[in-house]
């Protein structure tokens, strides 16, 4: 498995997580909501961290959309937790599988 196909999975992976805590958010403990999102953050961590470092053959706009859009998880992970607040996992589930879709397709 290549390290894009690894990337997208696991993303992917998030997102179910995700959908689910979502699907059955008034029967999820805030322990079950918790572990969701600490998932996804924690990968989001490394992507983030992975794609922006002086290492990575990125080119320049593609690191910075990808730390963008971690600060955007980030914040919106610690939002959800604070208001109670289940629609606002849309746009984090809609990013990791946009974001895996992408991964998926053939590179240039």
């Amino acid at each position: 498995m290549s390290p894009r196909e690894l990337e997208a999975n696991l993303l992917m992976k998030a997102a179910a997580r995700l959908q689910l805590i979502k699907d059955e958010w008034q029967e999820s403990s805030l322990a079950e909501k918790d572990d969701a999102l600490v998932y996804n953050r924690k990968l989001w961590t490394i992507l983030v961290t992975s794609a922006t470092s002086s290492e990575s053959e990125l080119p320049q706009d593609i690191k910075n959309n990808i730390a963008t859009l971690g600060v955007f998880i980030f914040k919106q992970t610690i939002t959800i937790m604070t208001d109670d607040d289940a629609g606002k996992l849309t746009s984090i589930i809609g990013i990791n599988r946009a974001i895996a879709e992408g991964l998926r397709s053939s590179p240039e």
